[in-house]
C-alpha cells in the first residue's frame, strides 16, 4: 500500500459526472490529464460516472472475445470503443460505478503497482460495506467473489499521471457480459452486489448510486492518504 509520509495531506476534486456517454467522458479525462501536465490545473481530480451502454477494448486490443456480431451492437444500439487502458475487452452499462482518478502519481509518491492495488482495496471496502467478502484474484486485477468478478480495473499513465480508472458493478443489467469473454477469461462469471445481496437478502433492495460514491470517497481518502472535496 502507499506510504505514509509527513507532508502535506494530497489533495483531489471529486467530481459527479452522472450518466454520461463513454466517449464523451474519455474527451473529458483527455483535456483534464492535458491540463494536468501543462500545470493549468494542479489539484488532482477525481471523475465518478456511469456510462450508457458500451464495450470498451484495451491496449491488449480484445475484439476477438466478442461473442456477438457488430450489426447485432448495432441493433441495440451499443458502441464499441477502443480505449489506451490497460487490460482487454469489457462492457459499461448503467448501474455500474466507475471511478476515473486523474492522479499525479509520481508528485504524490504513489508507486504504479501500489495504485492498482489500492484502486482494488476501494472496490474490496465498498462491497464489505454491503457485507460481501470480495477479494483478488491471481486470474485478473480487479475484485472477485469467489469466481465470478465484481470490480475490474484498467488505467494509463502519461508524464507520471494516471486516468482511466475503476468500474464496479453495483445493479446493472449483467446480460450485456454473457456477449463477451470478460477481459478474455474463459470459465468465470460476473456478478454485482445486488446479485450478492440477494443470496442472502431476497427483500427488493435499492442500491442508491449516491451511496456508491460516498463509499468511494470514503475509501479513497483513506486509502490513498487523500483530501477530497466534492
Amino acid at each position: 500500500m502507499p506510504q505514509r509520509l509527513n507532508r502535506t495531506k494530497r489533495s483531489a476534486v471529486f467530481i459527479d459526472l452522472g450518466l454520461l456517454e463513454y466517449k464523451r467522458a474519455l474527451d473529458l479525462q483527455l483535456k483534464t490529464l492535458k491540463s494536468k501536465i501543462d500545470l493549468t490545473i494542479t489539484e488532482d481530480r477525481i471523475l465518478f460516472v456511469e456510462h450508457p451502454s458500451v464495450f470498451t477494448l484495451g491496449k491488449r486490443g480484445g475484439e476477438k472475445n466478442l461473442g456477438v456480431s457488430k450489426k447485432f451492437l448495432s441493433l441495440k444500439k451499443i458502441d464499441l470503443v477502443q480505449t489506451n487502458r490497460g487490460g482487454n475487452i469489457t462492457y459499461h452499462g448503467p448501474g455500474q460505478a466507475v471511478m476515473y482518478p486523474i492522479i499525479d502519481l509520481e508528485k504524490n509518491k504513489i508507486g504504479i503497482k501500489d495504485f492498482v492495488h489500492g484502486l482494488e482495496e476501494i472496490m474490496k471496502r465498498t462491497a464489505l460495506n454491503f457485507n460481501i467478502d470480495a477479494d483478488r484474484n491471481q486470474k485478473n486485477h480487479g475484485i472477485w467473489v469467489d469466481n465470478s468478478k465484481i470490480g475490474s480495473v484498467g488505467i494509463s499513465i502519461k508524464r507520471g499521471i494516471s486516468f482511466h480508472g475503476l468500474a464496479m458493478n453495483i445493479n446493472p443489467d449483467l446480460e450485456p457480459f454473457s456477449w463477451i469473454k470478460p477481459c478474455g477469461l474463459n470459465d468465470i462469471s460476473i456478478t454485482s452486489i445486488e446479485k450478492e445481496i440477494k443470496k442472502f437478502d431476497t427483500n427488493n433492495y435499492d442500491i442508491a448510486m449516491g451511496r456508491i460514491k460516498d463509499a468511494f470517497i470514503k475509501h479513497f481518502s483513506s486509502v490513498f492518504d487523500y483530501s477530497i472535496k466534492n
